[in-house]
């Protein structure tokens, strides 16, 4: 075997980072983290100029697995859980070779341990997690399904929890966001939504339809004789040794039941302020307005436009032992320390509302409800902040001024709105340019004129020419865009002489408020997201 060589070391050598960044990085590494993870988080290096460090530093080639041609009979050399423990899949074997993609081609251990479990010299080739893990999901699968042509009701019991896992740890490692299983008139298909789009990852046969719905139905608890009418319900287990919280629905459908799963990964779902992409100036002003200690707060946008994220971040940076927080949550997505969350229950009458109502008299500090859904629970908000609480709830708008007339059609008192209303951030999620294949180009005519009336010159573009990361995507991964409104003053007398909404959209952007497409392009102009992403998500005013 080659000289053992430490990863640091070569990375140092190629020039990619100095010793400091190696070092620091050491320092942070969690215990049984490696030290290409914990670059890789830092944003040090992107998994492509690793693969490559790793590639020429140390001759060993890398491959895509996306399309590579793995011989089945290979995989059962190595078990499942030793591949999926560390990373690993086995490729082919010849001439008493067994060659494995492997993430971590220093991981010598590892090599030692399938020498002496297969009785096979070692040949490593690199690949990435996500290709690695996508392989163990799709092959050994296979081979479990080809093992057992004919099954009774206990083996199809077996096989249907095994499928379950493999499509969750599917999802997880495809950092999926919903699993969807959709019933069809001769198949069940299920699909991923990754970055917000959905994919169709797999297609079983109609047989495995019930046993599929019914395991997931025991999971989480909830009726499997019926199969009429919707049901809710959640689990919060592991998967490949990762907590996830799931969140279960289930739907009649002509052809059967679909199931959607929404997948929260719990060790990576608290964010810090400084982790949501907020610009400078609107990461400041959004501080100061949470430090407030009084008034309404609301966040406006589409579902899934990252609204509760920024929600928790902010609860989570409020909460410290003097002050008192409860929530009101349908349904209670993360589960914080400290803090008291409320779980609606409409089937006993626990409402937004009442709930609301009896917090109240918790003696609270600081006020989180879900949503505003009706003028009940938009009343008792504005008047909560009105008496000394702060409070946080989110809208559905299009804009953070439109959230302005709401409010007032909602029936509530136009000085109530006034008086109470501290301010409103709209958002919304694009997709980020993946790092691995950016490129540049010239802006089109059209480019250069949306950007010239934004205030932007741009000389370059960038997008994603598509590569085995992003799975030829061009994109990997999302980031927030944001417009944040303070309310002043100035926007308090306007709202009180009924001032038109264009009035006060005039007079914020006279005093420099950025719009969401402002946020956006100015992403668009640092190599974050594209244009064609910014225009789906923001109206060009």
């Amino acid at each position: 075997m080659a000289t053992k060589r430490k990863l640091g070391d070569l990375l140092i050598e190629s020039g990619l980072l100095s010793e400091v960044q190696i070092e620091t990085s050491l320092s942070e590494k969690k215990t049984g983290q490696k030290l290409g993870d914990v670059l890789l988080e830092k944003g040090y290096i992107t998994e492509k100029q690793l693969i490559e460090v790793l590639e020429f530093q140390l001759g060993t080639p890398s491959v895509s697995l996306y399309r590579y041609p793995v011989d089945p009979s290979a995989t059962v050399l190595v078990d499942q859980e030793f591949a999926r423990r560390n990373l690993v899949v086995p490729l082919n074997y010849k001439d008493g070779v067994l060659t494995v993609a492997m993430n971590d081609p220093m991981d010598y251990f590892t090599i030692d341990d399938l020498e002496i479990s297969t009785g096979l010299r070692i040949s490593p080739v690199i690949a990435t997690k996500d290709d690695i893990l996508q392989a163990i999901n799709t092959y050994y699968h296979r081979n479990d399904r080809e093992k057992r042509p004919e099954t009774d009701s206990n083996e199809e019991d077996g096989s249907a929890v095994k499928l379950v896992d493999q499509i969750l740890q599917t999802g997880l490692a495809l950092k999926a966001s919903d699993i969807h299983m959709d019933p069809g008139e001769e198949n069940v298909t299920v699909r991923y939504r990754v970055d917000g789009s959905l994919k169709t990852d797999r297609v079983f046969s109609k047989s495995v339809q019930n046993s599929l719905i019914a395991r997931v139905k025991i999971m989480a608890n909830l009726n499997i004789t019926e199969n009429r009418l919707p049901q809710d319900g959640r689990i919060r287990t592991e998967v490949d040794q990762v907590p996830v919280d799931l969140r279960i629905s289930t739907l009649p459908t002509v052809f059967g039941e679909k199931v959607v799963i929404r997948l929260l990964d719990l060790e990576n779902v608290l964010k810090s302020l400084a982790d949501l992409d907020m610009e400078h100036i609107n990461y400041q002003r959004f501080q100061q307005l949470i430090e407030q200690p009084s008034g309404l707060i609301l966040l406006t946008g589409p579902t899934g436009s990252g609204k509760s994220s920024t929600l928790y971040a902010a609860i989570n940076h409020l909460n410290q032992e003097n002050v008192n927080i409860i929530t009101v949550e349908d349904p209670v997505e993360y589960q914080l320390e400290g803090v008291n969350q409320v779980q609606v229950n409409h089937s006993i009458g626990l409402t937004f509302s009442k709930g609301l109502r009896s917090i109240l008299r918790q003696d609270p500090n600081i006020i989180m409800l879900g949503e505003i859904r009706d003028s009940e629970s938009a009343e008792i908000a504005v008047r909560a902040s009105l008496t000394g609480h702060l409070v946080f709830s989110t809208l559905h708008t299009n804009s953070a001024v439109a959230a302005i007339p709401r409010l007032i059609d909602m029936e509530i008192e136009p000085y109530l709105v006034v008086s109470s209303l501290s301010g409103i951030m709209a958002q919304r999620l694009v997709k980020k340019i993946c790092r691995d294949c950016k490129t540049s180009r010239k802006p089109t005519i059209m480019e250069k004129d949306l950007f010239q009336k934004r205030g932007l010159n741009v000389e370059q573009v960038f997008i994603g020419k598509g590569c085995d990361s992003c799975r030829h995507t061009g994109y990997r991964g999302r980031m927030a865009i944001h417009e944040l409104l303070v309310v002043d003053d100035s926007i308090r007398q306007m709202m009180m002489n009924y001032q038109s909404i264009s009035s006060i959209k005039n007079y914020i952007k006279q005093n420099g408020m950025k719009f969401l497409i402002d946020d956006g392009l100015a992403k668009a102009v640092e190599g974050q997201t594209t244009i064609d992403e910014v225009l789906r998500v923001a109206i060009e005013d």
